[in-house]
């Protein structure tokens, strides 16, 4: 492979899989590297770990607000909106609004919750284990992340099936699979806004509930919270539901499922886990180095600068590669092998700096209760189909996963009981 054979561009390419080998050429090769685009002016991609770190840190020179963190660049309508989610925002908004949520992601917070996880993937694994197969994206990995986000917001039970649906089109919007008339979403039109249309009305339906009814969750603590002296707009909450569905879901619901997917291609490691359920947090970060849930972020520079001695002209768009940082070659030994006891595993797919991701504690949470409970009552687990890729330049992320297995003993019976399995 030549240097002209790469196309980050291409979501035909990543729904077959990361290209591993386009980002080993680039590392090697051109780690600050001007990608031509079809669609749009071009753009520098960044593949190493110490360039997305530097970058990652440093919003006033590289901004996530200027024009958003997708690929494509929105017009301005679609950029006016945008610019509400606190994910495009940059200091020192982006620190008053992070502030209004980010007490209910400490840890402790989140500790308090790990008892009603395990509860939640008892029940999750109860719904199947004796089928004795699932398509494991909707059966599984999908269920336990929307019930978490869905129960701190107060989202009604009747109601999170539909929301899961809606965050599905959004992540999805390059796949014309998950849209409604079978094509994809062009955010680079005003068009877009239609995309948000159904989570925005219902973000409208659950601010005007927690404003009726004020409860002890996430929604009400936002709609009755003191923004420098002002309530949130319906506008702000609209963009604060959106994030906390897709950033709260989706990217749980995609290491869930890659991360099965690597145990079952490495079943040395499955193994290790199996024996030793103590691996299970250290299994849960080579998850996420291995295959982050999101492919890359964007930033635009407010002024010239370089990265490597390489001039990146002010008002340009650069592209932070994360599976690529994760397994580049002077911060990973050996980054392309699978190994549940790596250590140290500083990888950077929760991010770092200003955009470091606000629910890293409750995701490790929910990944690590998932995977105990399935290495303890999933067994002789085996893909009934190959795996179906979400067509995605944006989300790491599988569509269907249809599995068969021997259902163990549950959780809680004696432990030598689950040995002779």
């Amino acid at each position: 492979m030549d240097l002209c054979d790469v196309d980050l561009t291409d979501a035909d390419v990543f729904q077959r899989g990361v290209p591993h080998e386009m980002f080993a050429l680039l590392r090697r090769e051109a780690p600050v590297y001007w990608h031509d685009e079809r669609d749009g002016p071009g753009f520098f991609a960044l593949t190493k770990y110490a360039d997305v770190r530097l970058v990652s840190s440093q919003p006033e020179v590289f901004s996530s607000e200027r024009m958003g963190t997708l690929r494509l660049d929105p017009p301005e309508p679609v950029l006016r909106m945008v610019r509400n989610m606190m994910l495009n925002m940059d200091p020192p908004k982006h620190r008053r609004y992070r502030a209004l949520v980010s007490k209910a992601f400490t840890p402790r917070i989140v500790q308090r919750l790990q008892a009603k996880v395990g509860d939640m993937v008892t029940r999750i694994l109860d719904g199947v284990i004796e089928r004795g197969a699932c398509d494991f994206v909707d059966d599984i990995a999908a269920i336990l992340p929307m019930e978490v986000i869905c129960e701190m917001m107060g989202v009604p039970r009747e109601d999170r099936r539909d929301v899961y649906a809606i965050g599905n089109k959004l992540v999805g919007f390059e796949d014309p699979e998950l849209q409604p008339d079978g094509r994809p979403v062009d955010i680079a039109t005003a068009d877009a806004g239609a995309a948000f249309g159904e989570m925005f009305a219902y973000a409208d339906k659950l601010r005007d509930l927690a404003l009726r009814r004020p409860s002890d969750n996430l929604a009400s603590a936002l709609v009755h919270a003191d923004l420098d002296g002002e309530k949130l707009s319906a506008e702000d909450f609209q963009w604060f539901f959106q994030l906390l569905v897709v950033a709260g879901n989706e990217t749980t619901r995609t290491v869930t499922c890659n991360g099965l997917l690597d145990l079952l291609a490495n079943p040395e490691q499955l193994d290790a886990v199996r024996a030793a359920p103590t691996l299970v947090p250290s299994a849960v970060e080579e998850m996420v180095r291995f295959n982050p849930p999101v492919h890359a972020f964007r930033r635009q520079t407010t002024r010239p600068t370089e990265i490597r001695g390489v001039p990146i002209p002010a008002n340009t768009k650069v592209m932070l590669w994360y599976p690529s940082a994760n397994r580049d070659e002077e911060v990973f030994e050996d980054g392309d092998r699978f190994d549940v006891r790596r250590e140290p595993n500083d990888h950077l797919s929760f991010g770092i700096g200003e955009h470091y991701c606000l629910g890293a504690n409750l995701a490790r949470l929910e990944l690590r209760e998932m995977f105990a409970g399935i290495v303890a009552r999933l067994y002789d687990i085996q893909l009934a189909a190959p795996p179906r890729r979400l067509r995605s330049t944006f989300v790491n992320g599988v569509k269907e996963m249809r599995i068969t297995f021997r259902p163990g003993l549950p959780i809680g019976t004696e432990r030598a009981g689950c040995a002779a399995e």
